[in-house]
């Protein structure tokens, strides 16, 4: 039986999460930022006191692990469930291929929008963008959500900003999701390096080596920082009324929908182990909190069955780019 998402009818967002706690033991290591390390911060509790937080993982790591979901690193293809869903392959001089799932950037990569083979202008006129060096005009937000949907309908569901054709011609993400703790306590611990042929560096001058720690010579202690945590949820955002909005259609709005609980079902089946030191699993179900009338989100089998009917609709439809695969080569300047 088809999943009814009729149910969503009316509703702006769905809103889902879970309970997430370590595999093993009960450390793990947050997503790290550069010059700032782990964003920890204060939260609130009911009764008005505060509490530490820690970013696990932020949102835009998470629109990334929800993307690398759809590929299989065995054997160069996506999943089989979406088998016909379009994206655009970038042959990159003979040396392998990159392609806009795995791309950080998505469409906007520069492997497939700064390069010559005419794409990136095609795209262009079939998003009714303006020519180029003539940004005057309305900006047609729904004519690009048509275009990026042909080509790759991950940069509808996790956005795009297609900076390099129009400083305006950006989608929002209609996914999105991370993963946070509450009342983190900081674990801290280290180790040191071993060397085993010159524990000290000054010894290798010694027989005329030039080496410091820095280069790695030497017994190098290090320091740790890792977190417990009271509890660890991440949660989900699918944005109903914007997919709406972009009038794309009743089956690319349904795949869409499908998709994106596909893949946060994907995810937290085989994508929790974020780092090597905070590999995570679910407690319990995928919980929806809003619209709170009950839905479910289907198991993974159920999306799975659903999805290759949906793929084959959108393409019946000219929704998708044919073939669904395009294939571009970059060449070294």
């Amino acid at each position: 039986m088809p999943i009814q998402l009729q149910q969503f009818d009316g509703h702006p967002r769905l809103l889902m999460e879970v309970r997430l706690e370590p595999a093993q033991g009960t450390r793990f290591q947050p997503t790290g930022f550069p010059d700032l390390g782990p964003a920890v911060y204060d939260g609130l509790k009911a009764d008005g006191a505060t509490t530490l937080m820690v970013l696990v993982e932020s949102a835009q790591s998470v629109a990334n692990r929800l993307e690398w979901v759809c590929w299989d690193d065995a054997t160069g293809s996506l999943e089989p469930a979406i088998t016909g869903m379009p994206y655009v392959s970038v042959d990159l001089w003979g040396s392998g291929s990159t392609n806009s799932l795995l791309e950080a950037h998505r469409l906007n990569s520069p492997y497939i929008l700064s390069n010559d083979s005419g794409f990136a202008e095609k795209f262009r006129s079939e998003a009714q963008l303006p020519a180029r060096n003539e940004q005057v005009g309305i900006f047609n937000r729904a004519a690009l959500a048509r275009a990026a949907f042909k080509y790759d309908p991950g940069s509808v569901l996790h956005g795009v900003f297609l900076e390099k054709l129009d400083g305006r011609a950006r989608l929002q993400r209609c996914l999105s999701g991370f993963i946070e703790a509450r009342g983190a306590n900081v674990a801290d611990s280290g180790g040191v390096k071993n060397d085993r042929v010159a524990p000290a560096p000054r010894s290798l001058r010694e027989v005329g080596i030039t080496g410091s720690a820095a280069e790695g010579y030497g017994n190098v202690p290090f320091h740790r920082t890792e977190y417990t945590a009271e509890c660890i949820v991440a949660y989900f955002n699918l944005d109903l009324a914007q997919i709406r909005a972009y009038g794309l259609g009743d089956n690319a709005e349904r795949f869409l929908i499908t998709l994106a609980l596909w893949k946060i079902r994907k995810f937290l089946d085989i994508g929790l182990r974020l780092r090597t030191a905070c590999d995570l699993e679910a407690v319990g179900d995928l919980t929806v909190t809003r619209p709170q009338d009950g839905f479910a989100v289907p198991v993974l089998p159920e999306l799975e069955s659903e999805l290759p009917e949906l793929v084959a609709a959108c393409a019946a439809e000219g929704l998708f780019a044919d073939p669904p695969v395009t294939e571009l080569t970059f060449q070294r300047k």
